[in-house]
């Protein structure tokens, strides 16, 4: 089975009021992912999906993080730059490393700036199909802002015809938005895994935010204001957004 992507405006996600109203949307698109032969879309277009706009399109078509058909065309490299986190999620546990626990927020090497600097260019060299150099983690990109950026700065220098691109859970992405367009980024995963801070409260026990320890609903309206504040933002400085949810059985489904 195909992997699908739907793209959802940033007033829909505000207007959800469960996870679930996003997933039936999804439901709703399937056959008309951006899988398929030549580049082509799977819905039959060679522009691309038709509720699609064609800029749009024009970012995602070569991007394997977007594109399931993008993947047999280009290579994307993650680099271990940025290894604090500023919330802690009940499913997520980065204590562990090893072959069954190949997942994000787990890597076996935390690498500086310049470390990662050298190990892509070299990766580079040698696969010319290296397109996209991405910070996930394994903490927060956006709780690790130096480094990551200090990252970027090296690979625009070294490297400027690779796309960069990070993924956050979104805290601290509007104190980030100018620096992060300075960049040129132009593709930003938010992981999003609740619109009701009600259900948030049972995902993430805590979160720091201005020098202090948030628990509770507290904490869950502050990560979803923040995180609906930079998805505007973005949206407002085209920035491409892909948004990723963790299913909870039982809690955010």
């Amino acid at each position: 089975m195909q992997e699908q992507t739907t793209y959802v405006g940033v007033g829909e996600i505000k207007l959800a009021g469960q996870l679930n109203d996003l997933l039936e949307k999804v439901a709703e698109h399937k056959g008309c992912g951006t899988s398929g032969g030549s580049g082509k879309a799977s819905c039959g277009s060679s522009d691309g999906p038709e509720d699609m706009d064609p800029e749009v399109w024009e970012k995602v078509k070569n991007h394997p993080c977007y594109s399931e058909e993008a993947h047999h065309h280009y290579a994307r490299m993650h680099v271990a730059v940025a290894p604090a986190c500023n919330i802690q999620c009940n499913y997520c546990n980065r204590k562990y490393d090893c072959a069954n626990e190949s997942r994000p927020g787990v890597v076996s090497e935390k690498l500086t700036p310049e470390q990662a600097s050298k190990k892509v260019l070299a990766v580079a060299s040698t696969i010319p199909q290296m397109t996209v150099l991405g910070i996930a983690g394994p903490g927060d990109p956006l709780a690790n802002p130096e480094k990551t950026f200090k990252t970027f700065e090296l690979i625009s220098k070294t490297a400027p015809d690779i796309k960069l691109c990070l993924s956050t859970n979104g805290l601290m992405l509007p104190d980030h938005i100018d620096t992060i367009a300075g960049f040129n980024v132009d593709h930003v995963t938010i992981t999003i895994n609740m619109v009701d801070p009600k259900v948030g409260q049972h995902i993430y026990p805590w979160i720091y935010y201005k020098k202090k320890r948030w628990t509770g609903i507290d904490a869950a309206r502050i990560l979803h204001e923040r995180q609906m504040q930079g998805l505007e933002m973005l949206t407002a400085r085209k920035i491409l957004c892909k948004v990723n949810s963790v299913m909870i059985p039982g809690i955010n489904d």
